[in-house]
């Protein structure tokens, strides 16, 4: 592909993940709130529905990964993906018990079938030179856009209500659509690269080591919607909820391109090591310390560390899989890590109600220092 044309794909994916990620931050910072106040869950079932969403994220980014791959189309699995995520928030809207919620919450997650086939037409006209950089945008974009629709949540949430918002949060879903069906254009793969049918033992040793390392860390970092609970429990008004987010966000924009760039100029793995000490500070942090101060730089700290993870752990993944079958090397990379969130979200929602709000942490502190030691042993391409 022409340098011009990547650049108009890069763009064009940017714009979407913008768009897409303002309207899904309309309702993060109070879907915790949604959910146990207003519709009445206790923390195990906020657990349920979080994690429950993250395994469909999982399996919906394998299956379109592996079908992309076999089907040599990848366009229609990301612009119907978009449609999803617009129509499962009005669902939300009209939802007035938990139970409700879960299919919505299944439909919206399953939007994720954009994921591994976008990821992998990334992968696929980038160089090594310069694929941290667009991943990096792609994940400043995602940001960036959340950091708009978080300023939008704090300046209509009392004048709108959380059902009006969820529906205006559909609306920029809906034009992400609109923008990869009519701007996207898919290229025919070479012989060389078409899908010949796939077993385990095509992806490579590395490959499965950096699998099983973040599957434990996946099983140890919980849902956001935790975070924000424990600012409550420590003192932050829910009026202030949504600000924490912000800062987490804007840190997570701040850093994606940068740290994109740092790791297509030294390696992935001194970046992914930071990413795992920077989440397990934010822990330690929250154990140690209940002042306020310091729970706003976790927040900031989170927001690092998403911004790194997010961006090379992408890049890192692509660049691990075979290059014939890169859509389905990213969705089982993303199944196996999804998976593991369902249960790392029930397993903090039960350790929070049954032993203490900091008992996540802890495990969540071990599981990390595994995934790190675990790291030393993978090779970089």
């Amino acid at each position: 592909m022409e340098q011009k044309e990547t650049r108009k794909t890069v763009r064009t994916f940017a714009i979407a993940s913008f768009l897409n990620d303002f309207g899904s931050d309309v309702i993060y910072p109070i879907w915790p709130l949604f959910i146990t106040t207003v519709l009445g869950a206790n923390m195990a079932v906020l657990g349920l529905i979080d994690g429950l969403g993250e395994a469909f994220v999982s399996i919906s980014k394998a299956a379109s990964g592996y079908l992309s791959d076999r089907m040599h189309r990848r366009k229609v699995f990301i612009w119907t993906g978009y449609l999803f995520g617009a129509l499962s928030r009005i669902g939300y809207a009209f939802s007035t018990v938990w139970q409700q919620i879960i299919p919505f919450k299944i439909f919206d997650r399953m939007g994720k079938i954009r994921g591994a086939p976008r990821d992998a037409i990334v992968a696929d006209i980038s160089t090594d030179q310069n694929r941290g950089r667009h991943f990096g945008l792609l994940r400043a974009m995602d940001n960036l856009g959340a950091v708009c629709g978080i300023v939008f949540c704090i300046a209509f949430y009392q004048l709108l209500g959380y059902r009006n918002l969820f529906l205006l949060a559909a609306i920029p879903s809906a034009l992400s659509a609109l923008l990869i069906f009519y701007h996207i254009k898919e290229t025919k793969p070479s012989d060389a690269k078409l899908f010949h049918g796939f077993v385990l033992r095509d992806l490579n040793a590395n490959f499965k080591l950096f699998l099983i390392l973040s599957c434990f860390f996946t099983l140890g970092s919980f849902s956001y919607s935790f975070l924000l609970i424990y600012a409550t429990h420590l003192g932050f008004t829910t009026a202030f909820v949504p600000v924490l987010y912000l800062i987490f966000t804007v840190a997570a924009a701040i850093f994606s391109i940068p740290s994109g760039r740092l790791s297509d100029k030294i390696g992935r793995k001194p970046l992914m090591v930071l990413a795992f000490i920077s989440w397990g500070a934010v822990c330690l942090s929250l154990i140690l310390w209940s002042c306020h101060v310091v729970i706003v730089l976790a927040f900031a700290l989170y927001g690092l560390h998403k911004g790194i993870l997010d961006t090379v752990q992408t890049t890192f993944v692509s660049e691990l899989s075979p290059e014939r079958y890169r859509a389905t090397g990213l969705g089982v990379f993303q199944m196996a890590v999804g998976l593991c969130a369902l249960p790392a979200s029930l397993i903090a929602g039960l350790l929070w109600d049954q032993i203490s709000i900091f008992a996540p942490l802890y495990l969540s502190i071990v599981l990390t220092l595994l995934a790190t030691v675990l790291l030393m042993f993978v090779k970089e391409k």
